[in-house]
């Protein structure tokens, strides 16, 4: 797109300071294109061509989003976990703040026993039945589930891998980021100019460091995956023998139940009548003269 149609973004990108760079020495190569120059030291990134990643980006998010997919919010960075938080509950998608656990993505199985027994510790919890435990023992356990919240209560209601993956700053998230190539789960990152952006589907080369770059660039995302979400198809409901199905074919379910029903319910009472006619012809009718026994 021309500068004329980035302008408001760009100027919103330069006062929260998403054009700060690092040195020249701390620069990854596949970060050399995006760089317009330096100052003091410090190199400076092409807003232009971020607003282009960030554009890209956001158009990619709300696409996924409308086809009822599910993207992870990542990121360990001190300065960017409360952003990752607010984005991902705004979106409704799943979130990891705290140290990624291997084998999340690549021993999925696991990861979900996990989070199944940090659900079944509190919900015993609030049932009030660990009072038969001892006062230490309560304590432990609930040290325990405090552990548990922190690594995986973001990620308690992700049932499958994800469709796509949202980092802040991908050198603190290596792990993740080799579990996700392994599951060929795409990555939109917020990365700064030490970060090789080889291995990321959508890179947004900014400032990955300051708390108001980083919360502006989340917040943008979040925007589109929420905006995306509200063009998706209708979520499957169950059915009355446990499956999934679309809301319209329950509809045709129920109206194919009912004239089943309807059906049935005419041949009781065709059955009735025939039964009811043959009382009254036995009682009402002429009666049929004795058999005579012969000799």
């Amino acid at each position: 797109m021309s500068l004329t149609t980035n302008q408001s973004l760009i100027d919103e990108l330069f006062s929260v300071g998403a054009h700060y760079a690092f040195s020249k020495s701390r620069r990854h190569p596949s970060a050399k294109p995006f760089i317009f120059g330096a100052k003091n030291g410090t190199e400076i990134f092409d807003l232009e061509m971020t607003a282009q990643q960030l554009e890209d980006a956001i158009k990619y998010v709300e696409k996924l989003a409308s086809e009822g997919k599910t993207m992870l919010f990542l990121s360990s960075k001190p300065e960017a976990r409360q952003a990752i938080v607010d984005a991902a509950t705004k979106a409704g998608q799943p979130y990891v703040v705290d140290r990624w656990v291997g084998g999340t993505l690549t021993n999925f199985t696991q990861m979900r026993k996990r989070v199944q027994k940090l659900e079944d510790l509190k919900k015993k919890r609030e049932k009030g039945d660990l009072s038969m435990f001892t006062k230490k023992e309560r304590l432990l356990i609930d040290r325990e589930i405090e552990a548990l919240e922190d690594r995986f209560g973001g990620i308690a209601e992700l049932e499958n891998i994800p469709h796509a993956m949202f980092i802040v700053d991908t050198r603190d998230e290596e792990i993740a980021m080799r579990e996700a190539e392994r599951r060929n789960i795409p990555i939109i990152a917020l990365i700064g100019s030490d970060n090789d952006a080889s291995k990321i589907e959508k890179p947004i080369f900014a400032n990955d460091s300051a708390r108001r770059s980083i919360d502006f660039i989340v917040d943008q995302i979040a925007e589109a995956f929420k905006k995306g979400a509200a063009k998706a198809p209708r979520k499957a409901v169950a059915t009355t023998d446990g499956t999934q199905a679309p809301r319209s074919s329950v509809v045709i379910s129920r109206a194919g139940d009912k004239s089943d029903d309807t059906r049935q319910g005419a041949r009781f009472v065709r059955a009735g009548d025939q039964r009811q006619q043959g009382r009254s012809g036995q009682g009402g009718g002429e009666k049929r003269a004795p058999r005579t026994l012969r000799a």
